[in-house]
């Protein structure tokens, strides 16, 4: 999916977050090298969840500057 979304002129631009349980290391590789954005570790405990997807709302929707907003 990552590579389809990065592959269309109309979408390439939109930041990709990979949050996965994963930690593998091939897997972190493979998601940069087809331009994810941030790869992150999802927590098991919802609060530390809830605590990742605000400060992820915070830094992409607050802090970044993205093209055409």
């Amino acid at each position: 999916m990552l590579a389809e979304i990065k592959a269309n002129p109309d979408l390439k631009s939109i930041p990709v977050i990979i949050l996965t349980i994963s930690k593998a290391d091939e897997d972190i590789i493979r998601s940069y090298n087809l331009h994810a954005n941030c790869f992150l570790n999802k927590p098991i405990n919802l609060n530390k969840f809830f605590e990742v997807v605000k400060s992820i709302e915070d830094f992409w929707l607050t802090i970044v500057k993205l093209p055409g907003l």
